[in-house]
């Protein structure tokens, strides 16, 4: 029943009321009783759908008129928020299920980070316990500084991996995300065992490579005592035995990137951070590349006097690592630039050449060790296949990150990224 049809039963029944009246001899007696009585029933219907709203629960009333197509309609919306708060509620406990059957430990809390809710996986990790902790502020329950920190700066876009104070001998690693009105899921797992593992692997990288060393050093000299026409080599053998030394200096060259690879990715590192004067490493670069590749045109454009809080002997690798591969993929005689300059809050070098480029599909694994976009070619310049790799650990050490672009034919441009640092000089 919609309005003008309400206000037409209205006036109709008033203007009814002023007959009756007339007919009498009282019209507007008649007309105030009818109205009184049209105002009490309405009432009395209000008081019904105002009972029935306090205990929805039961069954409508039969009401009538405008409320009773007001109550059908607050009935059906009843419904419908009941169903679907049976549906979140249905979610919210399947939900529960799947993280409570997860290995990892998981805790939720409010934006004020107050425990909601944990699954029995996180009460060994953490230190907690359910449901006694619900309620309680996780900060206060898990007190090593490195999660506290972590939790408090509200930047999760990285993993956090600390050791717990009471299981230093443990390494645990937390991801945060937030969902809804700035509550957070909290994943955290036990990676004690994978971290053990790659101790393992870089060490045995690390010890082989410096156990060869020595015999492949031992190769090289008899090799090159073997090219020196002195000796009286066969002139048959001649060829057999340059090849023999170019391959051992390749392996030298691989064994000396291995471990390189190895200290840059190693957790004890030999020297503290320090700030680095990038304008003066890059000079230094400079005189370095141009005695190293007389025929190639370097172009270094120096835009900003920041420098990086890091390591200077993995910065030079790194960025001498780019600039002798846009000198092997590139044409001879064909120009290099490297550019130091600010960007946002970020300070950058990009080095960039106009080679013969690198199909997309291969980029995403470009510092994946010893990947190589085309054997026959990395034969030819004799790369190692750890360039890059090398490159990649270097950033990640410094909190900074590698960009590549690059268009067949065109040139590739490799950006290395880090936080802006301290200036020099101005």
């Amino acid at each position: 029943m919609n309005w003008a049809r309400v206000a037409g039963n209205i006036l109709t029944g008033a203007v009814l009321a002023l007959f009756v009246g007339w007919l009498v001899g009282y019209p507007y007696i008649v007309l105030i009783a009818a109205l009184l009585g049209l105002v009490g029933f309405w009432l009395y219907q209000l008081h019904r759908v105002q009972s029935w709203l306090h205990r929805p629960e039961m069954p409508p009333p039969d009401v009538y008129g405008l409320f009773g197509d007001l109550l059908s309609r607050i009935h059906a919306l009843l419904r419908r928020a009941s169903a679907t708060q049976a549906e979140l509620r249905a979610s919210v406990t399947y939900l529960q299920e799947c993280f409570a059957a997860m290995r990892d430990g998981v805790v939720m809390v409010d934006e004020q980070g107050v425990i909601k809710w944990l699954n029995r996986a996180a009460e060994p990790l953490l230190g907690l316990r359910y449901p006694g902790d619900v309620g309680q502020l996780l900060t206060n329950l898990v007190r090593t500084p490195q999660f506290a920190t972590y939790f408090a700066e509200g930047d999760y876009s990285a993993p956090l991996r600390y050791s717990p104070e009471e299981a230093q001998d443990r390494l645990l690693r937390v991801e945060i995300t937030r969902f809804g009105r700035s509550e957070r899921l909290i994943f955290v797992r036990d990676v004690s065992e994978s971290a053990q593992l790659e101790r393992v692997r870089r060490d045995f990288v690390a010890n082989v490579s410096h156990e060869l060393r020595t015999p492949l050093t031992v190769i090289t000299g008899y090799l090159g005592a073997f090219q020196d026409p002195a000796n009286g080599v066969p002139a048959h053998l001649g060829k057999a035995v340059t090849q023999m030394g170019q391959q051992a200096e390749r392996m030298e060259e691989l064994l000396k990137n291995l471990l390189s690879l190895s200290r840059i990715e190693s957790e004890e590192r030999s020297s503290q951070p320090a700030p680095v004067d990038v304008p003066a490493l890059l000079e230094d670069l400079r005189i370095e590349l141009q005695a190293a590749h007389p025929g190639t045109p370097f172009e270094f454009r120096v835009e900003t006097d920041c420098g990086v809080f890091g390591n200077a002997v993995d910065l030079h690798s790194a960025f001498l690592n780019l600039a002798e591969n846009a000198v092997k993929y590139s044409s001879p005689g064909s120009p290099v630039i490297l550019r130091w300059f600010i960007e946002g809050e970020t300070a950058r070098l990009a080095v960039s050449d106009q080679g013969i480029g690198i199909e997309a599909s291969h980029i995403p694994r470009l510092t994946e060790r010893f990947y190589r976009v085309d054997d026959s070619r990395s034969t030819v310049t004799g790369g190692t296949g750890l360039g890059l790799a090398i490159v990649k650990h270097v950033a990640v050490a410094h909190g900074g990150r590698l960009a590549i672009a690059s268009e067949p034919g065109k040139g590739s441009t490799f950006t290395l990224i880090f936080p802006a640092g301290e200036h020099h000089g101005h």
